[in-house]
């Protein structure tokens, strides 16, 4: 109560605040734009771009910007010796009793404090020229959608009193103007012939209404049609589309349109401009400069080699293998020129990652007019790349330590514009039993092409930017959890179906996985140790029990019959801890294939709205389990005596982006995964679903939540089915400090009955959808362009788990979980 009076009390004296402090007299401070068409209340937000001023930004209504701005004072002194001038006795009091630089230390930070405050929103005066400039915008947007008798009125209404004012606008649209007759016509007879046999639909239709957008489509088709057709200097400008006078069409509410394309272009030689008819024009030569440098332009070439038409040349001996760059070049001498091979062209060598800059340049050659040069300029990254991060690490099972990690990077490792990349990965931090530590290296070779035997290569096209990486890497943990060593090697195939499709398929992929010091299970899982310890003091009070001996007694109760039949509820207690306990210290050898395919609509990082799917299924197993007729006791198959992991897994996630405004958008992520153990086998911990987290549901933390209802009462807490639903508002707060409104929900239920035997924890059907947890919360971003430093602050909504009173029975802060993580959640 005493936390929520001081926020109430913090929004009061913010609210209290002279919004209009810095409002001069006889201005007014903006306070809404109102926006009316034919009479009606326009709430879209469609037309606020054209709005040139804007109130200033509001968080829970409230203009926090503008509130820190009025803290600040404009009339302040602005230098050191302003501030002793205007405050001598202060002034001199620090001088005399520290030294003349701390006095002015001391003035520098209360000017920087003021000007801090200055520098959030200032408030927004209603400027008239402003206001009839954003008249002139609307009405011209009108008249791009046809409206040409539309009409804009814009009121201002000032509050003198209060210093402020909203401003009106009323729009009449008038009646839209249609299209009649569209004549086509194309002077140039090879332009004719290209469209006439393409069979291209004309946008432009007899009785649609005119619209700009509709003509601007137009004529990039146009200009797209011919450009993928040999002409190279074709643009817009050779184009035109040309209406009836404006006095015909008010009067008519209609127009003629005439589409006209020029027979020719203009080229200038010597001063002087000719028309030259256009002409499909041919690739005649490929030049490619493969260690380009502007510095070096002027300099000969000290070598060549020529391949499949193409010809290489660098200032020093060439590094790149001929046969495989060329790959990356979609044009050959005698092709026909199209923008499609050009931007391909583009695209696959930046790909590469090879080089820091590629750029192509046609030229005409010869007199014809119809041939063209193709000069492609290669300028190479450094070859080898040395990395190095540290960070501070923290999780579950690890105390506060650090972790650091080195990498090189080898570019054209075998010529073939290849990427080896070599990294070391070790961590170190004072746990409760001794130092703990993690050590690991792996190797990867990305290669710009499929590489598979039986002519598999062949099957998608280079123009998918095809990809193998071939990787191998291990890892050993001390004193972390049961420190586990992984060894793990695959091969997988990438390539992009279309922009926007990327299909991936893990050729095959290998891990062992070993716990090394089962003996600390009951050490790190207390929880179940604490289980444990009661039933021994209630049944088996002479027993000697501890963390080391807790496997042993487990299992010898399990195997009293007289304990089984009389105390059912406790056996049951030990044998899922039991079972938990085989299935987290099993050494496992997971052999994996897998498919994934995912669509992403977004065009670049600053596109708010698009849609991301991404499924993937994965089997263990199959093949593997095949070669080996070896079982353990458990009847699941083995190689060299360790499990061979078989499942099947599938993976769906769903996102996708709305913009609400410039500075808001509302984001929406579904996942969907389930995992299928089959041939007697576990399913490997590592491989389980756990629910909670920064980027998963805020309000519980990793491995907190589920599975079902069961009570929270393991340390780590998985299942074999998940669902999860999140829906998260994002807006701007102040400058580059951003806000989040956000509701998770999902869990995670056991269907395999492999990991529990207890009825809450598994799902059953359509009713444990009951046993969905809820949380919602708020957060804070600071954005610095290249990433985001995010605080999310995660509050229990619904707590499935709990016997009653489900809801907000834990809505506080002090249950709240504090989410701390780098870029957005989703």
């Amino acid at each position: 109560m005493k936390k929520l009076s001081v926020y109430f009390l913090l929004v009061l004296i913010l609210v209290a605040c002279n919004s209009t402090k810095h409002v001069a007299k006889n201005e007014h401070m903006l306070t809404k734009n109102y926006i009316f068409v034919d009479s009606v209340k326009y709430k879209s937000s469609d037309l606020q771009k054209y709005i040139l001023q804007k109130p200033n930004p509001r968080l829970l209504n409230l203009p926090l910007g503008l509130y820190f701005h009025n803290l600040g004072n404009h009339d302040k002194p602005k230098t050191p010796s302003e501030w002793g001038k205007e405050n001598p006795k202060k002034y001199k009091f620090i001088k005399n009793v520290f030294s003349e630089k701390q006095s002015i230390a001391y003035a520098n930070s209360l000017i920087n404090l003021n000007n801090w405050f200055l520098s959030f929103d200032s408030p927004v005066i209603v400027n008239k020229n402003k206001v009839e400039r954003t008249s002139d915008n609307l009405w011209a947007y009108y008249k791009t959608k046809g409206f040409f008798k539309s009409k804009v009125k814009a009121i201002i209404k000032r509050d003198s009193s209060q210093k402020k004012a909203t401003v009106e606008y009323y729009i009449t649209k008038g009646k839209p103007t249609l299209l009649d007759t569209i004549k086509f016509k194309i002077e140039s007879p090879v332009l004719d012939s290209i469209y006439k046999a393409s069979g291209i639909t004309s946008l432009l239709k007899t009785g649609d209404q005119y619209n700009d957008k509709t003509f601007r489509k137009e004529a990039a088709n146009v200009v797209k049609l011919y450009k993928n057709n040999g002409i190279y200097y074709f643009t817009e400008s050779a184009l035109g589309f040309y209406l009836d006078s404006m006095d015909s069409i008010k009067k008519n509410y209609k127009t003629n349109v005439d589409f006209l394309i020029s027979r020719g272009r203009l080229e200038e030689k010597d001063g002087t401009y000719k028309n030259k008819d256009y002409k499909v024009q041919k690739i005649k030569e490929v030049v490619v400069r493969t260690d380009y440098s502007y510095t070096q332009k002027d300099e000969e070439y000290s070598d060549s080699i020529t391949y499949k038409g193409i010809k290489f040349y660098g200032y020093n001996k060439i590094k790149y293998n001929p046969k495989y760059l060329a790959q990356s070049i979609f044009f050959k001498p005698g092709d026909i020129y199209k923008d499609t091979l050009r931007n391909l062209t583009r695209s696959h060598l930046k790909s590469l990652k090879n080089f820091k800059t590629t750029n192509l340049d046609f030229t005409s050659v010869g007199n014809t007019g119809d041939e063209l040069r193709l000069d492609v300029f290669l300028s190479p990254k450094e070859k080898y790349t040395l990395g190095f991060d540290t960070e501070l690490t923290h999780s579950n099972i690890r105390e506060i330590g650090t972790s650091a990690k080195f990498s090189i990077i080898d570019r054209n490792a075998f010529r073939g514009a290849e990427i080896l990349k070599l990294s070391f990965l070790g961590s170190y931090f004072r746990a409760r039993n001794g130092p703990g530590y993690e050590i690991g290296a792996d190797i990867s070779l990305e290669i710009p092409r499929f590489v598979a035997p039986f002519g598999l290569n062949k099957l998608v096209p280079k123009a998918m930017s095809p990809k193998t990486r071939i990787s191998i890497g291990a890892s050993l943990q001390k004193n972390i959890g049961l420190d586990r060593q992984t060894i793990t090697t695959g091969i997988d195939y990438k390539w992009n179906y279309t922009p926007k499709k990327t299909i991936q398929i893990e050729g095959f992929n290998l891990q062992y996985i070993a716990n090394l010091n089962i003996s600390q299970y009951f050490t790190i899982y207390g929880s179940e140790f604490d289980k444990i310890e009661v039933i021994k003091n209630n049944f088996f009070p002479n027993e000697n029990l501890s963390a080391a001996t807790a496997e042993k007694f487990v299992f010898k109760a399990l195997t009293d019959s007289n304990f089984a039949t009389n105390n059912p509820k406790e056996y049951l207690t030990l044998f899922n801890i039991a079972n938990r306990y085989s299935i987290i210290t099993s050494n496992f050898i997971i052999p994996t294939i897998s498919y994934s395919y995912t669509y992403n609509s977004q065009t670049n990082f600053k596109d708010n709205n698009f849609s991301f799917f991404k499924f993937k299924i994965t089997n263990s197993g199959n093949v593997v389990g095949l070669l080996s007729n070896k079982k353990d006791d458990s009847g699941a198959k083995t190689i060299a005596g360790t499990p061979i992991a078989q499942y099947f897994k599938t993976d769906i996630e769903y996102k996708k982006f709305w913009e609400v405004s410039d500075d808001s958008v509302i984001g929406f992520r579904s996942f969907f995964g389930l995992i299928i153990p089959y041939g007697k086998s576990d399913i490997p911990f590592s491989k389980s679903y756990f629910a909670g987290g920064s980027n998963d549901i805020r309000a519980w933390r990793s491995y907190d939540l589920g599975p079902g209802s069961f009570p929270n009462v393991f340390e780590f807490n998985t299942g074999s089915l998940k669902l999860l639903t999140s829906l998260e508002y994002r807006f701007n707060v102040v400058g580059d400090i951003k806000g989040a409104l956000f509701l998770d929900a999902g869990n995670v239920w056991d269907i395999s009955k492999s990991l529990y035997d207890f009825e809450d924890a598994n799902f059953t059907g359509f009713s444990s959808l009951k046993d969905i947890a809820l949380g919602s919360g708020f957060g804070i971003r600071y954005d610095l362009n290249f990433l985001v430093l995010r605080l999310d602050l995660g509050f229990k909504t619904y707590e499935p788990y709990l016997k009653e009173n489900k809801w907000f029975e834990n809505y506080n802060f002090r249950s709240a979980v504090y989410n701390i993580g780098i870029n957005y959640p989703f």
